[in-house]
Parts: structure tokens; C-alpha cells; sequence
């Protein structure tokens, strides 16, 4: 993961100065795209910094080897469950919500309550013992 890490760990050197200028060449009379770049900015430094930190703990992948061959990165990648219905319900709580900012906030309300019950049964899907379903 260290050639992930560094590309979004470039981002953050390639996006602040580029707010900075968006910023001068707008005489800092738009602030949203300045903020929205800044911010931009941000979550590659986040995301740079996670790959970076689960690198070091996971250690060297196939795909980070130069001699590594085709059938070292084969086998189970993970846990993904393709009959869940609990994202589907999660993003329509969300629309949902970008609904209710753009109508009526008290849809937001209910939109909150859909995503936390989705959130949480999507969570606690496979547990086992006392919320086990």
C-alpha cells in the first residue's frame, strides 16, 4: 500500500496550493471552491495517512513485489455479502435527507432515524448471541 499512500499523500501538496491560487485569482471573493479545494485537500492527507498507517501493519501485498507472481494475490480478499438489502436502505435514508434540505427539513428527521436503523442493522447483520436475528 505504499504507492496508494503516496498518491493521495501527493494530493494534499498538489491541492493547498492550488486553493491558494484558485483563492488570489478570485481576490478571495468566492470562498467555497477555495474551502471545497482545501477540503479536498484534507481527505487525501486522511486517506494518505490511512493507507499509510494499514501498510505498516499489514506489511508488503503482492502487488507491492516486483518478482511476485499472478497466484500469490489469489484466495478470499474479504467478507462482502451481495444479498444484503441494508445498503440499499441506507442510501435511500440518504437521498432521502438531501430531499428533505431541499423541500423541508423535517424529512431530514426522518431520514436520520431510517439511516441510523439501516446503519445499525447493517452493523450487527451477521453478529451472533444476544442481537443475533
Amino acid at each position: 500500500m505504499k504507492i496508494e499512500s503516496w498518491i493521495f499523500g501527493a494530493g494534499v501538496f498538489f491541492f493547498v496550493p492550488v486553493a491558494l491560487v484558485y483563492g488570489f485569482l478570485t481576490h478571495w471573493n468566492e470562498w467555497v471552491g477555495a474551502l471545497g479545494i482545501l477540503l479536498v485537500g484534507g481527505l487525501a492527507g486522511m486517506i494518505g495517512g490511512y493507507l499509510g498507517f494499514t501498510g505498516k501493519r499489514v506489511g508488503m501485498r503482492p502487488e507491492d513485489r516486483n518478482d511476485a507472481e499472478i497466484h500469490e494475490g489469489a484466495g478470499e480478499q474479504g467478507h462482502f455479502s451481495p444479498w444484503s438489502w441494508w445498503p440499499l436502505v441506507l442510501g435511500l435514508s440518504c437521498a432521502a435527507g438531501f430531499l428533505g434540505m431541499a423541500v423541508g427539513f423535517w424529512i431530514v428527521y426522518i431520514a436520520a432515524g431510517m439511516a441510523l436503523v439501516a446503519l445499525v442493522g447493517w452493523v450487527y447483520e451477521y453478529s451472533r448471541g444476544d442481537h443475533a436475528h
